[in-house]
Protein backbone atom coordinates (compact mmCIF):
# COMPACT_ATOMS: atom_id res chain seq x y z
CA UNK A 1 0.00 0.00 0.00
CA UNK A 2 1.77 3.54 -0.85
CA UNK A 3 1.59 5.54 2.20
CA UNK A 4 2.87 9.43 2.69
CA UNK A 5 6.11 10.29 2.58
CA UNK A 6 6.55 12.25 6.15
CA UNK A 7 6.36 10.18 9.67
CA UNK A 8 5.33 13.42 11.92
CA UNK A 9 1.91 13.61 13.48
CA UNK A 10 -0.57 12.12 10.90
CA UNK A 11 -3.57 14.38 10.48
CA UNK A 12 -6.52 13.19 9.59
CA UNK A 13 -10.12 14.86 8.36
CA UNK A 14 -13.38 13.26 9.28
CA UNK A 15 -15.86 14.23 5.94
CA UNK A 16 -19.77 14.09 7.31
CA UNK A 17 -21.42 15.16 5.01
CA UNK A 18 -25.03 15.01 3.66
CA UNK A 19 -25.23 13.15 0.19
CA UNK A 20 -27.68 12.59 -2.04
CA UNK A 21 -28.69 9.16 -3.22
CA UNK A 22 -27.58 8.12 -6.41
CA UNK A 23 -26.24 11.73 -7.48
CA UNK A 24 -22.84 10.34 -8.53
CA UNK A 25 -21.64 13.50 -9.59
CA UNK A 26 -22.69 15.40 -7.62
CA UNK A 27 -22.07 13.29 -4.70
CA UNK A 28 -18.51 12.46 -6.12
CA UNK A 29 -18.01 16.46 -6.69
CA UNK A 30 -18.39 17.15 -3.03
CA UNK A 31 -16.19 14.42 -1.57
CA UNK A 32 -13.14 15.82 -4.31
CA UNK A 33 -13.98 19.26 -3.13
CA UNK A 34 -13.94 18.47 0.72
CA UNK A 35 -10.77 16.11 0.34
CA UNK A 36 -9.09 19.08 -1.51
CA UNK A 37 -9.64 21.97 0.91
CA UNK A 38 -8.97 18.96 3.89
CA UNK A 39 -5.13 19.08 2.31
CA UNK A 40 -5.31 22.33 2.20
CA UNK A 41 -5.68 22.70 5.72
CA UNK A 42 -3.20 20.08 6.52
CA UNK A 43 -4.57 16.44 6.19
CA UNK A 44 -2.86 14.03 4.47
CA UNK A 45 -5.78 10.85 5.03
CA UNK A 46 -9.33 11.94 4.79
CA UNK A 47 -11.95 9.26 5.65
CA UNK A 48 -15.88 9.62 4.64
CA UNK A 49 -18.86 7.19 5.04
CA UNK A 50 -20.27 4.47 4.17
CA UNK A 51 -21.68 4.24 0.71
CA UNK A 52 -20.53 7.95 0.77
CA UNK A 53 -20.39 7.99 -3.38
CA UNK A 54 -23.77 6.83 -3.84
CA UNK A 55 -25.83 7.72 -0.95
CA UNK A 56 -27.46 5.11 1.63
CA UNK A 57 -29.75 3.29 1.06
CA UNK A 58 -29.18 2.75 -2.32
CA UNK A 59 -32.10 -0.01 -2.17
CA UNK A 60 -32.47 -1.73 -5.44
CA UNK A 61 -30.40 1.04 -7.32
CA UNK A 62 -28.25 -1.72 -6.77
CA UNK A 63 -29.58 -4.72 -8.92
CA UNK A 64 -29.23 -2.46 -11.81
CA UNK A 65 -26.21 -3.15 -13.65
CA UNK A 66 -25.27 -0.04 -15.46
CA UNK A 67 -25.77 1.76 -11.54
CA UNK A 68 -22.78 -0.05 -10.65
CA UNK A 69 -21.16 0.43 -13.40
CA UNK A 70 -21.55 4.14 -12.79
CA UNK A 71 -20.40 3.89 -9.82
CA UNK A 72 -17.42 2.09 -10.66
CA UNK A 73 -16.60 4.73 -13.33
CA UNK A 74 -17.13 7.66 -11.01
CA UNK A 75 -14.79 6.07 -8.47
CA UNK A 76 -11.89 5.94 -10.66
CA UNK A 77 -12.52 9.48 -12.48
CA UNK A 78 -12.43 10.78 -8.40
CA UNK A 79 -9.41 9.11 -7.97
CA UNK A 80 -7.63 11.24 -11.30
CA UNK A 81 -9.28 14.40 -10.07
CA UNK A 82 -6.89 13.69 -6.83
CA UNK A 83 -3.92 12.54 -8.69
CA UNK A 84 -2.21 16.00 -8.25
CA UNK A 85 -2.10 15.42 -4.53
CA UNK A 86 -0.06 12.55 -4.08
CA UNK A 87 0.32 12.60 -0.70
CA UNK A 88 -3.54 12.51 0.14
CA UNK A 89 -5.04 9.38 1.19
CA UNK A 90 -8.84 9.37 0.70
CA UNK A 91 -11.07 6.70 1.63
CA UNK A 92 -14.86 6.48 0.24
CA UNK A 93 -17.79 4.51 0.82
CA UNK A 94 -19.14 2.76 -2.41
CA UNK A 95 -20.53 -0.56 -3.92
CA UNK A 96 -18.46 -2.95 -5.79
CA UNK A 97 -18.33 -5.88 -8.11
CA UNK A 98 -17.42 -9.00 -6.11
CA UNK A 99 -14.56 -10.86 -6.65
CA UNK A 100 -16.91 -14.37 -7.08
CA UNK A 101 -18.13 -13.18 -10.01
CA UNK A 102 -19.51 -9.72 -12.11
CA UNK A 103 -22.19 -7.84 -10.88
CA UNK A 104 -24.02 -7.34 -14.35
CA UNK A 105 -24.05 -11.55 -14.10
CA UNK A 106 -25.78 -11.87 -10.57
CA UNK A 107 -28.68 -13.91 -9.45
CA UNK A 108 -30.92 -13.53 -6.47
CA UNK A 109 -29.11 -16.82 -4.84
CA UNK A 110 -25.55 -15.32 -5.07
CA UNK A 111 -25.14 -11.70 -4.81
CA UNK A 112 -22.48 -10.08 -6.34
CA UNK A 113 -21.74 -6.98 -4.55
CA UNK A 114 -20.26 -5.99 -1.96
CA UNK A 115 -20.41 -3.23 0.40
CA UNK A 116 -17.08 -1.74 0.06
CA UNK A 117 -14.59 0.97 1.05
CA UNK A 118 -11.76 2.40 -1.35
CA UNK A 119 -8.52 4.18 -1.11
CA UNK A 120 -8.01 6.67 -3.77
CA UNK A 121 -3.85 7.93 -3.59
CA UNK A 122 -2.11 9.49 -6.62
CA UNK A 123 -4.56 9.41 -8.92
CA UNK A 124 -5.86 5.77 -8.57
CA UNK A 125 -7.70 2.90 -6.42
CA UNK A 126 -5.14 1.43 -4.85
CA UNK A 127 -6.58 -1.04 -2.42
CA UNK A 128 -10.23 -2.01 -1.37
CA UNK A 129 -12.11 -3.57 1.77
CA UNK A 130 -15.56 -5.74 1.81
CA UNK A 131 -18.04 -5.19 4.60
CA UNK A 132 -17.87 -8.41 6.74
CA UNK A 133 -20.98 -7.99 8.75
CA UNK A 134 -24.18 -7.05 6.79
CA UNK A 135 -26.83 -6.05 8.90
CA UNK A 136 -30.23 -7.55 8.02
CA UNK A 137 -32.79 -6.17 10.79
CA UNK A 138 -34.80 -3.02 11.68
CA UNK A 139 -33.99 -0.69 8.87
CA UNK A 140 -31.63 -2.88 7.37
CA UNK A 141 -31.71 -5.26 4.41
CA UNK A 142 -28.11 -5.67 3.39
CA UNK A 143 -28.29 -8.97 2.67
CA UNK A 144 -30.65 -8.58 0.00
CA UNK A 145 -27.79 -6.56 -2.33
CA UNK A 146 -24.10 -7.83 -0.72
CA UNK A 147 -22.01 -10.38 -0.26
CA UNK A 148 -19.74 -10.53 2.97
CA UNK A 149 -16.39 -9.65 2.29
CA UNK A 150 -15.34 -12.48 3.85
CA UNK A 151 -17.12 -14.52 0.71
CA UNK A 152 -16.24 -12.52 -1.66
CA UNK A 153 -12.29 -12.99 -1.69
CA UNK A 154 -11.25 -9.61 0.25
CA UNK A 155 -9.62 -9.42 3.85
CA UNK A 156 -8.33 -6.94 5.86
CA UNK A 157 -7.54 -3.73 5.02
CA UNK A 158 -4.31 -1.98 6.54
CA UNK A 159 -3.69 1.54 5.27
CA UNK A 160 -0.18 3.11 5.60
CA UNK A 161 0.05 6.90 6.42
CA UNK A 162 2.82 8.87 8.11
CA UNK A 163 4.01 5.80 9.45
CA UNK A 164 0.69 4.67 11.45
CA UNK A 165 -1.07 1.65 9.84
CA UNK A 166 -4.63 1.65 9.87
CA UNK A 167 -7.27 -0.81 9.55
CA UNK A 168 -10.60 -0.16 7.60
CA UNK A 169 -14.02 -1.28 8.94
CA UNK A 170 -17.45 -0.37 7.89
CA UNK A 171 -20.24 0.07 10.22
CA UNK A 172 -22.05 -3.24 11.69
CA UNK A 173 -17.59 -4.70 11.29
CA UNK A 174 -16.92 -2.31 14.30
CA UNK A 175 -19.93 -3.68 16.25
CA UNK A 176 -18.13 -7.36 16.26
CA UNK A 177 -14.81 -8.62 17.47
CA UNK A 178 -13.68 -10.41 14.53
CA UNK A 179 -13.55 -7.65 11.58
CA UNK A 180 -11.34 -5.63 14.13
CA UNK A 181 -9.16 -8.83 15.48
CA UNK A 182 -8.67 -9.48 11.84
CA UNK A 183 -7.45 -5.56 10.87
CA UNK A 184 -5.45 -6.00 14.50
CA UNK A 185 -3.86 -9.08 13.24
CA UNK A 186 -2.80 -7.53 10.22
CA UNK A 187 -0.59 -4.82 11.28
CA UNK A 188 -3.51 -1.99 12.40
CA UNK A 189 -2.32 0.62 14.91
CA UNK A 190 -5.65 2.34 14.42
CA UNK A 191 -8.62 1.69 13.53
CA UNK A 192 -10.94 3.66 10.50
CA UNK A 193 -14.60 3.13 10.44
CA UNK A 194 -16.75 3.97 7.56
CA UNK A 195 -20.76 4.44 8.85
CA UNK A 196 -24.33 4.89 8.07
CA UNK A 197 -25.69 4.53 10.96
CA UNK A 198 -29.54 5.77 10.70
CA UNK A 199 -30.84 7.82 14.20
CA UNK A 200 -33.13 6.90 16.73
CA UNK A 201 -33.44 8.31 19.82
CA UNK A 202 -30.84 7.77 21.87
CA UNK A 203 -28.57 6.25 18.99
CA UNK A 204 -25.18 8.68 19.44
CA UNK A 205 -24.68 7.50 22.81
CA UNK A 206 -25.08 4.11 22.17
CA UNK A 207 -22.83 4.18 19.39
CA UNK A 208 -19.79 5.62 21.39
CA UNK A 209 -19.93 3.28 24.13
CA UNK A 210 -20.06 0.40 22.04
CA UNK A 211 -17.42 1.71 20.24
CA UNK A 212 -15.78 2.74 22.92
CA UNK A 213 -15.41 -1.57 23.60
CA UNK A 214 -13.62 -1.85 20.42
CA UNK A 215 -11.24 0.34 20.79
CA UNK A 216 -10.06 -0.97 24.06
CA UNK A 217 -10.28 -4.45 23.01
CA UNK A 218 -8.35 -3.44 20.27
CA UNK A 219 -5.95 -1.18 21.91
CA UNK A 220 -6.36 0.95 18.81
CA UNK A 221 -7.92 4.48 18.58
CA UNK A 222 -10.88 4.57 16.40
CA UNK A 223 -11.87 6.99 14.07
CA UNK A 224 -15.63 6.67 13.24
CA UNK A 225 -17.03 8.86 10.11
CA UNK A 226 -20.65 8.77 10.06
CA UNK A 227 -23.49 10.52 7.50
CA UNK A 228 -25.86 13.16 8.17
CA UNK A 229 -28.72 14.00 6.28
CA UNK A 230 -32.39 12.80 5.46
CA UNK A 231 -33.18 10.10 2.94
CA UNK A 232 -36.58 9.32 3.07
CA UNK A 233 -37.33 7.93 6.24
CA UNK A 234 -34.07 7.74 8.05
CA UNK A 235 -32.34 10.47 9.28
CA UNK A 236 -28.36 10.62 9.73
CA UNK A 237 -27.53 12.13 13.10
CA UNK A 238 -23.67 13.00 12.04
CA UNK A 239 -21.84 13.52 15.26
CA UNK A 240 -18.73 11.76 14.02
CA UNK A 241 -16.13 10.80 16.38
CA UNK A 242 -12.88 9.92 17.69
CA UNK A 243 -11.39 7.43 20.48
CA UNK A 244 -8.19 6.72 22.18
CA UNK A 245 -6.94 3.61 22.88
CA UNK A 246 -8.87 3.76 25.78
CA UNK A 247 -12.00 4.42 24.55
CA UNK A 248 -11.90 8.32 25.57
CA UNK A 249 -13.76 10.45 23.59
CA UNK A 250 -11.07 12.98 21.93
CA UNK A 251 -12.89 14.71 19.00
CA UNK A 252 -16.67 14.77 17.95
CA UNK A 253 -18.23 16.86 15.14
CA UNK A 254 -21.13 18.64 14.76
CA UNK A 255 -24.87 16.60 15.24
CA UNK A 256 -27.41 16.90 12.17
CA UNK A 257 -24.73 19.40 10.09
CA UNK A 258 -22.39 18.79 7.67
CA UNK A 259 -18.97 19.09 9.56
CA UNK A 260 -15.07 18.71 8.72
CA UNK A 261 -13.60 17.12 11.95
CA UNK A 262 -9.61 16.95 11.83
CA UNK A 263 -7.76 15.53 14.27
CA UNK A 264 -3.69 14.34 14.59
CA UNK A 265 -2.66 11.06 15.33
CA UNK A 266 0.54 10.44 16.34
CA UNK A 267 3.01 7.00 16.37
CA UNK A 268 4.68 5.99 19.40
CA UNK A 269 7.77 4.16 19.93
CA UNK A 270 8.29 0.74 20.00
CA UNK A 271 5.42 -1.00 21.85
CA UNK A 272 3.57 1.91 22.62
CA UNK A 273 0.07 2.96 21.20
CA UNK A 274 -0.45 5.11 18.92
CA UNK A 275 -2.21 8.37 20.91
CA UNK A 276 -4.36 10.91 19.77
CA UNK A 277 -4.44 14.80 20.25
CA UNK A 278 -7.45 15.86 21.59
CA UNK A 279 -9.63 17.97 19.48
CA UNK A 280 -12.72 20.20 19.02
CA UNK A 281 -15.65 18.19 20.85
CA UNK A 282 -18.81 19.23 20.10
CA UNK A 283 -21.43 18.13 22.38
CA UNK A 284 -23.90 15.20 21.99
CA UNK A 285 -27.58 16.87 21.84
CA UNK A 286 -29.74 15.86 24.93
CA UNK A 287 -32.87 13.50 24.10
CA UNK A 288 -35.66 16.17 22.98
CA UNK A 289 -33.05 18.23 21.66
CA UNK A 290 -31.43 15.18 19.05
CA UNK A 291 -35.47 14.22 18.16
CA UNK A 292 -36.35 17.60 16.92
CA UNK A 293 -33.57 18.21 15.27
CA UNK A 294 -33.97 14.84 13.48
CA UNK A 295 -37.26 15.77 12.54
CA UNK A 296 -36.02 19.17 10.88
CA UNK A 297 -33.67 17.17 9.48
CA UNK A 298 -35.78 14.87 7.82
CA UNK A 299 -38.24 17.78 6.66
CA UNK A 300 -35.65 20.08 5.14
CA UNK A 301 -34.07 17.28 3.00
CA UNK A 302 -37.22 15.03 1.90
CA UNK A 303 -38.63 18.33 0.71
CA UNK A 304 -34.95 20.03 -0.95
CA UNK A 305 -33.68 16.81 -1.91
CA UNK A 306 -37.12 16.07 -4.12
CA UNK A 307 -37.57 19.79 -5.60
CA UNK A 308 -40.77 20.49 -3.65
CA UNK A 309 -40.67 24.56 -3.29
CA UNK A 310 -42.39 24.60 0.05
CA UNK A 311 -45.04 22.55 2.61
CA UNK A 312 -49.04 23.20 2.89
CA UNK A 313 -50.78 22.08 6.44
CA UNK A 314 -53.98 21.22 7.12
CA UNK A 315 -53.64 23.67 10.28
CA UNK A 316 -56.64 22.52 13.04
CA UNK A 317 -56.06 24.38 15.66
CA UNK A 318 -54.99 21.14 17.59
CA UNK A 319 -51.78 19.90 19.10
CA UNK A 320 -50.54 17.53 15.85
CA UNK A 321 -50.58 20.15 13.04
CA UNK A 322 -49.42 23.15 15.48
CA UNK A 323 -46.18 20.97 15.92
CA UNK A 324 -45.44 20.05 12.52
CA UNK A 325 -46.10 23.64 11.75
CA UNK A 326 -43.48 24.60 13.98
CA UNK A 327 -41.14 21.57 12.69
CA UNK A 328 -41.85 23.01 8.96
CA UNK A 329 -41.01 26.78 10.10
CA UNK A 330 -37.82 25.72 11.47
CA UNK A 331 -36.76 23.29 8.39
CA UNK A 332 -37.85 25.52 5.50
CA UNK A 333 -38.00 29.01 7.05
CA UNK A 334 -42.20 30.83 7.26
CA UNK A 335 -42.49 32.10 3.60
CA UNK A 336 -41.86 28.08 2.05
CA UNK A 337 -45.05 27.07 4.44
CA UNK A 338 -48.40 27.45 4.02
CA UNK A 339 -51.35 26.49 6.28
CA UNK A 340 -54.62 26.46 5.70
CA UNK A 341 -57.57 26.19 8.13
CA UNK A 342 -60.83 24.29 7.19
CA UNK A 343 -63.78 24.82 9.31
CA UNK A 344 -66.62 22.34 9.60
CA UNK A 345 -70.10 22.60 11.30
CA UNK A 346 -68.23 20.79 14.67
CA UNK A 347 -65.10 22.95 14.39
CA UNK A 348 -64.45 25.06 18.05
CA UNK A 349 -64.06 28.77 18.02
CA UNK A 350 -61.68 28.54 20.01
CA UNK A 351 -60.00 26.19 16.90
CA UNK A 352 -60.13 28.87 14.60
CA UNK A 353 -58.65 31.62 16.92
CA UNK A 354 -55.89 29.36 17.98
CA UNK A 355 -54.81 28.34 14.35
CA UNK A 356 -55.04 31.70 13.11
CA UNK A 357 -52.35 32.71 16.23
CA UNK A 358 -50.34 30.20 15.93
CA UNK A 359 -50.02 31.46 11.89
CA UNK A 360 -49.32 34.70 13.06
CA UNK A 361 -46.89 33.57 15.26
CA UNK A 362 -44.87 31.98 12.69
CA UNK A 363 -45.29 34.48 9.84
CA UNK A 364 -46.54 31.48 7.57
CA UNK A 365 -49.36 32.35 4.62
CA UNK A 366 -52.74 31.57 6.66
CA UNK A 367 -56.16 30.90 4.70
CA UNK A 368 -59.39 29.56 5.56
CA UNK A 369 -61.96 27.63 3.73
CA UNK A 370 -65.48 26.66 5.19
CA UNK A 371 -65.96 22.96 4.40
CA UNK A 372 -69.82 23.20 5.39
CA UNK A 373 -71.20 23.68 1.83
CA UNK A 374 -68.81 21.04 0.30
CA UNK A 375 -69.81 18.82 3.26
CA UNK A 376 -74.20 19.33 2.55
CA UNK A 377 -73.25 18.59 -1.02
CA UNK A 378 -71.79 14.82 -0.17
CA UNK A 379 -74.69 14.52 2.37
CA UNK A 380 -77.32 15.29 -0.05
CA UNK A 381 -75.83 13.42 -3.05
CA UNK A 382 -75.54 10.23 -0.35
CA UNK A 383 -78.81 10.86 1.16
CA UNK A 384 -81.13 8.11 -1.29
CA UNK A 385 -78.34 5.66 -0.56
CA UNK A 386 -78.34 5.86 3.01
CA UNK A 387 -81.99 6.39 3.85
CA UNK A 388 -82.93 4.72 6.95
CA UNK A 389 -79.35 4.62 8.47
CA UNK A 390 -78.03 7.05 11.21
CA UNK A 391 -75.32 9.06 10.79
CA UNK A 392 -71.80 7.48 12.02
CA UNK A 393 -67.90 7.47 11.38
CA UNK A 394 -69.13 7.68 7.41
CA UNK A 395 -69.88 11.53 8.02
CA UNK A 396 -67.10 12.20 10.03
CA UNK A 397 -64.52 10.70 7.31
CA UNK A 398 -66.70 12.51 4.83
CA UNK A 399 -65.28 15.68 6.09
CA UNK A 400 -61.72 14.47 6.99
CA UNK A 401 -61.42 13.59 3.27
CA UNK A 402 -62.97 17.11 1.76
CA UNK A 403 -60.04 18.59 3.46
CA UNK A 404 -57.97 16.26 2.04
CA UNK A 405 -59.16 17.00 -1.07
CA UNK A 406 -58.33 20.62 -1.33
CA UNK A 407 -54.75 20.17 0.31
CA UNK A 408 -54.04 18.03 -2.56
CA UNK A 409 -55.38 20.29 -5.51
CA UNK A 410 -54.03 23.31 -3.43
CA UNK A 411 -50.53 21.10 -3.75
CA UNK A 412 -51.22 20.31 -7.42
CA UNK A 413 -51.54 24.01 -7.94
CA UNK A 414 -48.67 25.33 -6.24
CA UNK A 415 -46.43 22.31 -6.45
CA UNK A 416 -45.77 22.71 -2.46
CA UNK A 417 -46.23 19.15 -1.00
CA UNK A 418 -48.99 18.60 1.91
CA UNK A 419 -47.40 17.25 5.59
CA UNK A 420 -49.94 15.24 7.13
CA UNK A 421 -50.54 15.34 10.71
CA UNK A 422 -50.89 12.18 12.03
CA UNK A 423 -49.04 10.77 14.97
CA UNK A 424 -48.23 6.97 16.18
CA UNK A 425 -50.53 6.83 18.30
CA UNK A 426 -53.63 7.57 16.03
CA UNK A 427 -51.45 5.40 13.25
CA UNK A 428 -50.75 2.69 15.45
CA UNK A 429 -55.15 2.38 16.77
CA UNK A 430 -56.41 3.38 13.16
CA UNK A 431 -57.73 6.99 14.61
CA UNK A 432 -57.10 8.36 11.22
CA UNK A 433 -59.02 8.75 7.89
CA UNK A 434 -57.64 6.97 4.03
CA UNK A 435 -58.00 9.78 1.86
CA UNK A 436 -58.90 12.20 4.38
CA UNK A 437 -56.18 13.37 7.08
CA UNK A 438 -53.61 10.65 5.64
CA UNK A 439 -53.68 12.12 2.42
CA UNK A 440 -50.42 14.28 1.30
CA UNK A 441 -46.94 13.12 0.36
CA UNK A 442 -45.13 13.35 4.02
CA UNK A 443 -45.94 12.06 7.52
CA UNK A 444 -43.46 14.51 9.51
CA UNK A 445 -44.60 13.13 13.21
CA UNK A 446 -45.78 9.62 12.25
CA UNK A 447 -43.66 7.77 14.24
CA UNK A 448 -44.36 10.00 17.50
CA UNK A 449 -46.87 8.78 19.72
CA UNK A 450 -49.30 11.50 21.34
CA UNK A 451 -46.85 11.96 24.80
CA UNK A 452 -44.21 12.75 23.08
CA UNK A 453 -46.06 14.86 20.95
CA UNK A 454 -46.53 17.05 24.25
CA UNK A 455 -43.63 16.61 25.50
CA UNK A 456 -42.03 18.53 22.29
CA UNK A 457 -44.32 20.84 22.16
CA UNK A 458 -43.45 22.28 25.44
CA UNK A 459 -39.94 21.72 24.52
CA UNK A 460 -40.01 23.96 21.79
CA UNK A 461 -42.01 26.56 23.29
CA UNK A 462 -39.23 26.16 26.15
CA UNK A 463 -36.85 26.98 23.93
CA UNK A 464 -38.28 30.09 22.28
CA UNK A 465 -38.72 31.45 25.85
CA UNK A 466 -35.09 30.78 26.98
CA UNK A 467 -33.94 33.33 23.39
CA UNK A 468 -37.11 35.72 24.41
CA UNK A 469 -38.53 34.56 21.61
CA UNK A 470 -42.46 34.16 21.42
CA UNK A 471 -43.77 30.62 21.80
CA UNK A 472 -44.61 29.32 18.49
CA UNK A 473 -47.37 26.79 20.00
CA UNK A 474 -50.25 28.88 21.79
CA UNK A 475 -50.82 27.08 25.87
CA UNK A 476 -54.74 26.68 24.86
CA UNK A 477 -53.36 23.77 22.23
CA UNK A 478 -51.23 22.15 24.47
CA UNK A 479 -53.87 22.18 27.40
CA UNK A 480 -57.15 21.70 25.79
CA UNK A 481 -58.20 18.37 25.72
CA UNK A 482 -57.46 16.66 22.11
CA UNK A 483 -60.42 16.07 19.64
CA UNK A 484 -61.15 15.54 16.05
CA UNK A 485 -63.59 17.71 15.83
CA UNK A 486 -65.91 15.55 13.63
CA UNK A 487 -68.95 15.31 15.82
CA UNK A 488 -70.02 17.62 18.29
CA UNK A 489 -68.01 17.78 21.43
CA UNK A 490 -65.67 14.87 20.58
CA UNK A 491 -63.15 13.81 22.59
CA UNK A 492 -60.01 11.79 21.74
CA UNK A 493 -60.79 9.52 24.87
CA UNK A 494 -64.53 8.62 23.78
CA UNK A 495 -63.32 5.81 21.64
CA UNK A 496 -59.62 5.94 23.33
CA UNK A 497 -57.53 5.41 26.33
CA UNK A 498 -55.77 7.79 27.64
CA UNK A 499 -52.63 8.82 26.01
CA UNK A 500 -50.06 7.97 28.66
CA UNK A 501 -52.19 4.23 29.08
CA UNK A 502 -52.27 4.02 25.39
CA UNK A 503 -48.38 4.82 24.51
CA UNK A 504 -47.16 3.02 27.14
CA UNK A 505 -49.02 -0.44 25.72
CA UNK A 506 -48.06 0.00 22.31
CA UNK A 507 -44.35 0.61 23.27
CA UNK A 508 -44.36 -2.34 25.08
CA UNK A 509 -46.64 -4.27 22.12
CA UNK A 510 -44.81 -2.86 19.16
CA UNK A 511 -41.70 -1.42 19.92
CA UNK A 512 -40.50 -3.99 22.70
CA UNK A 513 -42.62 -6.95 21.31
CA UNK A 514 -44.06 -7.76 24.76
CA UNK A 515 -46.78 -10.13 24.60
CA UNK A 516 -50.43 -9.25 25.92
CA UNK A 517 -50.02 -11.56 28.83
CA UNK A 518 -46.79 -9.73 29.61
CA UNK A 519 -48.20 -6.20 29.27
CA UNK A 520 -51.36 -7.11 31.38
CA UNK A 521 -48.87 -8.07 34.45
CA UNK A 522 -47.13 -5.41 33.90
CA UNK A 523 -50.37 -3.60 35.65
CA UNK A 524 -51.79 -2.51 32.23
CA UNK A 525 -56.00 -2.59 32.56
CA UNK A 526 -56.65 -5.64 30.37
CA UNK A 527 -59.39 -4.30 28.54
CA UNK A 528 -57.07 -1.38 27.38
CA UNK A 529 -54.33 -3.87 26.14
CA UNK A 530 -57.11 -6.19 24.04
CA UNK A 531 -57.97 -2.87 22.44
CA UNK A 532 -54.70 -1.06 21.68
CA UNK A 533 -53.26 -4.44 20.75
CA UNK A 534 -56.86 -5.10 18.75
CA UNK A 535 -56.90 -1.90 16.93
CA UNK A 536 -53.08 -2.33 16.17
CA UNK A 537 -53.89 -5.20 14.17
CA UNK A 538 -56.78 -4.26 12.31
CA UNK A 539 -55.90 -1.35 11.08
CA UNK A 540 -52.63 -2.56 9.01
CA UNK A 541 -53.99 -1.93 5.67
CA UNK A 542 -54.56 1.74 6.87
CA UNK A 543 -50.66 1.54 7.54
CA UNK A 544 -49.67 0.50 4.04
CA UNK A 545 -51.52 3.50 2.73
CA UNK A 546 -49.90 6.13 4.30
CA UNK A 547 -47.41 8.17 3.23
CA UNK A 548 -43.47 7.61 4.43
CA UNK A 549 -42.25 9.62 7.12
CA UNK A 550 -39.62 10.02 9.74
CA UNK A 551 -38.18 7.12 12.00
CA UNK A 552 -37.42 8.45 15.23
CA UNK A 553 -37.48 5.73 17.18
CA UNK A 554 -36.06 1.73 17.12
CA UNK A 555 -38.70 0.19 16.00
CA UNK A 556 -41.12 2.22 13.16
CA UNK A 557 -44.67 2.28 11.53
CA UNK A 558 -42.31 1.31 7.53
CA UNK A 559 -39.32 -0.64 6.61
CA UNK A 560 -39.32 -1.86 10.84
CA UNK A 561 -43.00 -2.86 10.76
CA UNK A 562 -43.62 -5.45 8.07
CA UNK A 563 -46.75 -7.16 9.13
CA UNK A 564 -49.02 -9.03 7.30
CA UNK A 565 -52.37 -7.34 6.78
CA UNK A 566 -54.58 -10.59 6.36
CA UNK A 567 -53.64 -12.48 9.82
CA UNK A 568 -55.67 -14.17 12.93
CA UNK A 569 -52.34 -14.22 15.13
CA UNK A 570 -53.42 -12.65 18.21
CA UNK A 571 -50.91 -12.73 20.91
Amino acid sequence: MPHSFSHGPLSVAVIQFNPVVGDLAGNARQLVALARQAHADGARLVVTPELSLCGYPPEDLLLRPRFIDDCQSTLVGMAEQLADLPDLQVVVGHPAPSRLGDARTRSWSVPGLVNAASVLQAGAVVGTYAKRDLPNYQVFDERRYFVSGRDAGFGPLVIDAQGIRLGVLICEDAWFDEPADAACAAGAQALLVLNASPFHAGKAAEREQRMAVRATRSGCPLVYAHLVGGQDEVVFDGASFVLDAEGRVQARALSFQSDVLHVQLQAGGPGQAVTVAPARTEPLLDADAEIWAALVTGVRDYIGKNGFPGAIIGLSGGIDSALVLAIAVDALGADKVRTVMMPSPYTADISWIDARDMADRLGVHHDEIAIAPEFEAFKASLAPLFVGRAEDTTEENIQARIRGTLLMALSNKTGAIVLTTGNKSEMATGYCTLYGDMAGGFAVIKDLVKTTVYRLSNWRNAQARAQGQVEPIPERIITRPPSAELRPDQKDQDSLPEYDVLDAILQRYMEQDQSIEDIVAAGYPAADVDKVTRLLKINEYKRRQAPVGIRITHRAFGRDWRYPITSRYRA
